[in-house]
C-alpha cells in the first residue's frame, strides 16, 4: 500500500505534493505546498479521531508536516474521508489503519483541553479565557503587533497596514457609539485595552474595560499608564456580570459574545442593555454563523485546543434577541472579508517571529497557532462564518437620540 497516493486521494489534494514514512510519493514535484506524513503516529491519529481532530493531533505533535504556506495547504484539501476510495481499497485501507492504531498508540497532545464544572459558569468561563489568553502577552505582541488588538480590523483599502485597520475598526466603532468628550464607556471583553484607550485618548471619554485575562488586565493597565491616560481609561480583570457601575453612554462588546453561549446570550444583552442610560448605545462586534440553522457549538479543533465553550449564532438570532431584550436595532454590517485580511497579516506576524515564539510558548503551541490562524482565514473567505456588527440603541421613551443617517460612514 502506497500512502502517499492513499492519502492524496482521501484528502483531494490533487495540487498538493505528498510524501510519507514508507517513501512514497504522491502528487507534482513542483508544488508549492507538501504534506509529509513522517512516521506511522501520524496515521494513528487519523485512525484514532478521524476528520479535522485527528489531523490536527498529528500536525501539533509534528507527526505531520505542511511545508510551505499552510493556508495555500489547507485550501487544496477537502475533509477527511474514505468514502473516495473503492470499496476493497477502503476495506484495506481500515484493517490497515487498525493495526497501526493497536501498534503504535498515541494520546491528545496535552495542549489539548477539557473545561470542568458547568458549561458557562462565571468558573468555567474564567478557565476557558485563561486558556486561551494567559498565554504569554510576549507572545500575542509578536502576533498582533503594536495595537494589540485581537479582533477583526476594518481595512479602508487592501494596501493598509494591519495597524491602520486597527485604528480604522476602533474608530469606527466609536463613531457608530455616537462618542463624545465627557461621555461614558463600558467596553465588556475588552482584551489588552485597545478600544478603552481609543476612547479616551481620540474622543476625551471615561472608559471602563473588563476582561476575565488577568495577564490582558495588568498589560493594559500598564499601557494606560505609559500612555498617560489613567485620568480617563481604566482596565479592570472582572467578570462583566460582575461591574457594578449603571449609566453609561455608550457599551461595545468586540470579540466577547463567542464566549458567551447560545443560552445565555438574553441573560448577556438584559445585563448590558441595565448598563445603559436612556439613548445609550451597544455595538456587539462578533464572529458569527452565515445562518441560523447552524449548531451553534465550535468544531473539535478549536473546542479543544483554541476557544474552548465558543459557540457561534447566526446574525438573525443575534438581531432578534436585542430586539427582544429592548433594543432598537439601528444598524448592521458583515465584514468577513476583512477578518480574512486581518487572519493573513497575524500569519505572517507569527511566521517573521517564529523562532522566538517557539522558544516562548513551545512549538506544539506555536503549531496550533500556525493552523488555527489558516484554517479560519479559509472559513472568513469560504463564507463559513462572518463577521457581523450590530447597532442597538436604549430608547429614551419612543426618541432614539440617532442621527437621521448614520454619520459614521463618511
Amino acid at each position: 500500500m502506497r500512502l502517499a497516493s492513499i492519502f492524496q486521494r482521501i484528502t483531494g489534494g490533487s495540487d498538493v505534493r505528498f510524501q510519507a514514512y514508507d517513501g512514497s510519493t504522491a502528487g507534482p514535484a513542483a508544488a508549492s505546498v507538501s504534506i509529509d506524513i513522517k512516521t506511522p503516529e501520524a496515521l494513528s491519529y487519523l485512525a484514532s479521531a478521524p476528520g479535522e481532530l485527528g489531523l490536527a493531533r498529528a500536525y501539533v505533535t509534528g507527526h505531520l508536516e505542511i511545508l510551505g504556506d499552510v493556508h495555500a495547504g489547507l485550501a487544496q484539501l477537502s475533509e477527511f474521508s474514505l468514502r473516495e476510495l473503492p470499496v476493497l481499497q477502503r476495506l484495506e485501507l481500515l484493517r490497515f489503519l487498525g493495526r497501526i492504531r493497536f501498534s503504535h498508540k498515541v494520546s491528545p497532545p496535552p495542549q489539548e483541553t477539557r473545561l470542568h464544572g458547568l458549561r458557562h459558569s462565571k468558573a468555567r468561563d474564567s478557565q476557558a479565557i485563561a486558556h486561551h489568553y494567559d498565554v504569554s502577552n510576549q507572545f500575542y505582541e509578536w502576533i498582533l503587533g503594536p495595537s494589540m488588538a485581537y479582533t477583526c480590523a476594518v481595512y479602508p483599502s487592501l494596501e493598509s497596514t494591519l495597524e491602520e485597520a486597527q485604528f480604522a475598526k476602533h474608530d469606527l466603532v466609536a463613531r457608530k457609539l455616537g462618542l463624545k468628550p465627557g461621555m461614558k464607556l463600558l467596553d465588556v471583553g475588552c482584551g489588552w485595552g485597545g478600544m478603552v484607550m481609543h476612547a479616551a485618548r481620540e474622543y476625551g471619554v471615561r472608559a471602563i474595560g473588563v476582561t476575565l485575562s488577568r495577564n490582558q488586565a495588568e498589560w493594559a493597565q500598564k499601557a494606560i499608564v505609559e500612555a498617560g491616560l489613567s485620568d480617563l481609561a481604566e482596565v479592570r480583570h472582572l467578570d462583566y456580570r460582575d461591574v457594578r457601575e449603571t449609566g453609561f453612554d455608550a457599551v461595545s462588546s468586540i470579540g466577547l459574545t463567542e464566549h458567551i453561549g447560545k443560552a445565555k446570550l438574553p441573560a448577556y444583552f438584559s445585563a448590558l442593555y441595565r448598563k445603559l442610560k436612556p439613548g445609550g448605545r451597544l455595538l456587539n462586534h462578533c464572529i458569527t454563523r452565515p445562518n441560523n440553522k447552524e449548531r451553534a457549538l465550535s468544531g473539535p479543533f478549536i473546542d479543544r485546543y483554541v476557544f474552548p465553550d465558543g459557540e457561534l449564532v447566526g446574525p438573525g438570532h443575534l438581531v432578534s434577541l436585542m430586539h427582544d431584550t429592548g433594543f432598537e436595532v439601528r444598524h448592521e454590517e458583515n465584514i468577513r472579508e476583512h477578518y480574512a485580511l486581518t487572519l493573513a497579516a497575524w500569519s505572517r506576524n507569527l511566521d517573521e517571529h517564529w523562532e522566538e515564539a517557539v522558544e516562548d510558548v513551545g512549538e506544539a503551541r506555536a503549531r496550533v497557532w500556525r493552523l488555527y490562524l489558516a484554517a479560519s482565514r479559509l472559513g472568513f473567505e469560504r463564507n463559513n462564518i462572518q463577521l457581523h456588527q450590530v447597532l442597538g440603541v436604549r430608547l429614551d421613551g419612543t426618541t432614539s437620540h440617532m442621527p437621521l443617517r448614520p454619520d459614521w460612514l463618511s
